[in-house]
Order: C-alpha cells, then sequence, then structure tokens
C-alpha cells in the first residue's frame, strides 16, 4: 500500500489537502473522478483514502465507490468529505464501511486529527498481517520419515499452482498444517490464509459466517470468504458443511462470486480452496450427505496425510519440537529425552496422531520430574511396578500361553513393533535389537512378518495368505 489517494472532483480542494500533507510528510496522489480513482487504485492500493461524496461527471458517486473499494481491498480505511453533508448521509457512509466523515469546509486540525487516527488504524492492520503471515510461514513440517518425506514431496509440486487440493488423513495428523504449509510456499503467501470450522459453526449460521452480511442497522459484515480475497480459503472438515451451504460454496467455486445475506451486490473474490476431511467422501456422497458436484470440484489434487504410527521415525525429533515450543511458548523446562524414552513414545499407540504426541509432551513438562532427563518411567500409563527390580508385569492373555507359544508372540509382538518404530529399515532394526540380518530375516519369516508400503513407508505387519501385497522385508 502507498500514500493517501484524495479524490474530489473540485480541484482547488484537491490540491490543497494534497499539499496540507505533504508538508505533514505523507506522499500523496490525486483523483478528479471516479476513472482516475479507480485506476490508481488498480495501479498500487493506497494506505489511506480521503474521498468526496459527490464527484461530477463520473460514472459512480463516493457511496459506490466506497462500496466497491470495501469489497476489493477492504483494509483501506476511507474517510468521506462533502460540502452537501448532512448527518443522513454521514450514517450511510459509515454503515457502508467508511473510516469517519468530514463535512466541508474542513478545519485543518479537525482534518489532521481524523487522517492521523486513520493512518494509525491501517498501519496497526498491515501489522496484524504481517505478524500472521509470519505465524504461517514460521510454521514447520519436521520429519525425515519416508512418509513425510512422500508428503512433502507432494506439497511442493503443488504449492506453485493455484490447483484445489483436498487433504484426507485421520484427526490430529497435521492437516491444517500441511495447508498452511501450501500457502505459505505459493504466491499468496502474502495474502490472507482464511480457516473454516465446518464441524464447529453452527449450520443455521454458516452461510452468514461464509458469506458475510449487510443490513440497514450494522451496515457491511465481511464474511469468511470476503476476508480470503487475494489468498487461501481452508474448509477444515468439509463434510460436516450443511448440503444448502454446499450447493451455494459450488456456485462461489464456478463464478467466483457471491451475495452477503440481506445484501444484493455482487461481490468477487479470488481465491484458492483447500479443503481437508477424515471421512470417506464417496461413503457419504453415496448416502446423499455430500455433493458429487463440490467433490470432484474440491478434489483435483487429492494428497493424504499419513498417522503418526506410518511415521515413527519422526516421533523424536516432533517430541523435541514441542519441548522447545512450550519452554519458548509457556516457560516450560527445556528438558532432553533419554533414548529410553524416546523408545517409549516410538512404541505407543498414538490415536490421536500428533496432536495427541504434543499434549503428551505438554502433561510430562507440567508434571515432570524436575529439570534433568525425560526418563521412560515419566510417559503416560508406565507404572513403576512395572519396572521395579527389573521386572515387568504379564498382560492377561500372555500370562494364560504355555511358554513357547508366549516366547513366540512375544517375539512376534516385539520384533514388529521395532520394525515399525524404524520404518521398516531391517538394517536399523537388526542393530538394536542385536541381531545379524540374514538371522532377522529368517526369524521374521518364521514369525510370517511382512512388509507393505504405505504412505511411502514401508510398514511391517503378520503375513496373511489372502493378502496379496505382502512383500519380503528389504534392508
Amino acid at each position: 500500500m502507498s500514500g493517501i489517494l484524495i479524490v474530489d472532483d473540485e480541484k482547488d480542494i484537491r490540491e490543497l489537502i494534497g499539499d496540507i500533507l505533504r508538508d505533514e510528510g505523507y506522499q500523496v496522489r490525486l483523483a478528479g473522478n471516479s476513472d482516475a480513482c479507480m485506476a490508481e487504485i488498480n495501479a498500487e492500493p493506497p494506505a489511506l483514502m480521503i474521498l468526496d461524496i459527490w464527484l461530477k461527471d463520473s460514472q459512480m458517486d463516493g457511496i459506490d465507490i466506497l462500496k466497491t473499494v470495501r469489497r476489493s481491498n477492504p483494509d483501506v480505511p476511507i474517510v468521506i468529505i462533502s460540502g452537501h453533508g448532512n448527518i443522513e448521509i454521514a450514517v450511510a457512509a459509515i454503515k457502508q464501511g467508511a473510516y469517519d466523515f468530514i463535512e466541508k469546509p474542513f478545519n485543518i486540525d479537525q482534518l489532521m486529527v481524523v487522517v492521523s487516527r486513520a493512518m494509525e488504524t491501517s498501519r496497526l492492520r498491515r501489522e496484524n498481517i504481517d505478524l500472521r503471515r509470519r505465524e504461517v510461514t514460521s510454521a514447520e513440517m519436521l520429519g525425515n520419515s519416508p512418509a513425510f518425506k512422500a508428503l512433502k514431496a507432494q506439497l511442493e509440486k503443488v504449492t506453485k499452482s493455484n490447483g484445489r487440493v483436498m487433504l484426507t488423513g485421520p484427526a490430529g495428523s497435521g492437516k491444517e498444517l500441511a495447508a498452511r504449509f501450501i500457502h505459505a510456499q505459493s504466491n499468496r503467501a502474502s495474502a490472507p490464509f482464511v480457516s473454516v470450522s465446518s464441524a464447529t459453526i453452527e449450520p443455521e449460521r454458516m452461510e452468514e459466517v461464509l458469506f458475510g452480511r449487510e443490513s440497514s442497522e450494522r451496515g457491511i459484515e465481511q464474511g469468511l470468504l470476503e476476508q480470503a480475497h487475494g489468498g487461501v480459503v481452508y474448509f477444515d472438515e468439509v463434510a460436516d458443511m450443511p448440503l444448502g451451504t454446499q450447493s451455494k460454496i459450488l456456485r462461489v467455486l464456478v463464478e467466483q462470486q457471491f451475495a452477503r445475506a440481506g445484501g444484493t451486490d455482487k461481490v468477487r473474490v479470488d481465491l484458492r480452496v483447500i479443503s481437508s476431511t477424515t471421512r470417506d467422501l464417496k461413503t457419504e456422497i453415496a448416502s446423499g450427505r455430500f455433493r458429487q458436484e463440490l467433490y470432484d470440484r474440491l478434489n483435483v489434487v487429492p494428497i493424504t496425510v499419513p498417522s503418526l504410527e506410518d511415521r515413527r521415525e519422526d516421533i523424536p525429533e516432533l517430541a523435541r519440537h514441542f519441548i522447545q515450543m512450550f519452554h519458548r511458548t509457556q516457560g516450560l523446562p527445556a528438558r532432553e529425552l533419554t533414548s529410553e524414552a524416546e523408545a517409549i513414545l516410538q512404541t505407543m499407540h498414538w490415536p490421536g496422531n500428533v496432536r495427541q504426541l504434543r499434549n503428551v509432551i505438554e502433561r510430562v513438562l507440567i508434571l515432570g520430574e524436575g529439570t534433568g532427563a525425560i526418563e521412560a518411567r515419566e510417559m503416560p500409563g508406565r507404572d513403576d511396578a512395572e519396572e521395579g527390580e527389573g521386572r515387568i508385569v504379564l498382560g492377561g492373555a500372555l500370562a494364560t500361553l504355555p511358554l513357547r507359544e508366549a516366547r513366540e508372540l512375544f517375539e512376534r509382538e516385539y520384533l514388529l513393533t521395532q520394525i515399525n518404530r524404524f520404518g521398516g529399515n531391517i538394517s536399523r532394526t537388526a542393530s538394536f535389537v542385536g541381531m545379524e540380518r540374514s538371522a532377522l530375516h529368517r526369524k521374521l519369516k518364521s514369525l510370517g512378518v511382512v512388509t507393505t508400503s504405505k504412505a511411502g513407508a514401508r510398514v511391517a505387519h503378520l503375513e496373511d495368505e489372502d493378502d496379496l501385497e505382502g512383500e519380503e522385508l528389504e534392508d
């Protein structure tokens, strides 16, 4: 944004205001009619507009320009001036989104106070936007597992296009982070990223929240789609969007415009759409809960975000990242992780995925034992009795089996856990468990353990005679 744009059909007035503002150190641009005004705005949006209500020999008057600018550049404060001012015009201008109203002939001191406040508002808005963008840009995607690398490679391919992306994966796996990564690496990184939580917005308010509202009492209230103009709108859990809203979103995707609730003017928007879901949308379509046409529009580039259990190798790095984050944001101790604690984290069940890992780390730091390294016994679900005097407590099923069967069951589960912990890498598994690779291969074959490719990684599981995808373990 650049300078102050003064729009007035009276040359003497606009030049007088321009000279006054230049003396105060402001950059100034001048326009005498609506065409010149819109040309200046299209060339570069100003930081502030001073706009006359009445413009002779113009296709649009001041109110028309005000409406247009509020649609296309909602962050630009607009101060209305008029020699024919009255309270009705002032109220109408404010309801349409004007920052303030000044009546001609104006007092210079009054003008400077209003301009100073409006410029400060403009500056704070820009700083706010910059801070939000910086936060998005600094959102890191961490990991080195094959599944993570495959995901990141797919995301990097779509960053430079405007194609719509559908992110699928379990809850808590990081779908919004993936969407923010696309935005931060794209040519829209300097524009807004607006997240729409379809599951938390009340169905009866969904359209008002998305499209905004117009009323004589409150003027124009922008919706989320208008706030995202020029940037990215992210539909989180799009399967929860009401059917009626789905049809209207479909129209927006086709026409790139919509009307606010209670309004008639069309609002044009330039948006990139990213959506996500934890559900099978084809099942939702078959059951009549999701529109096939909307699915076809949103699912241009489908990308699967892997679960945490598909990228166990990344758990120690993610855990250390969360430790540093909580140290920085909450002042919690920046503790190290012992190798035993890392191993426990890598072998735990993670139905809540990365979100659950973050919560576990926060809980351990809050309830932790001092500032030393985090020990295995501090992990959730660990009982001191299980480790007392080098003993473990047998599960009920294991305790009822004969020794040979119990040993085979233990070996199978132990090796499955270790292989998946190391991302299907047989060499690293063999090194950790203390076996030669060839011996480990023979043991795994005897136990019926095979791997399949999943989300870019190799995942170990028990061989199933009906599973045609089972493959021999590889180094």
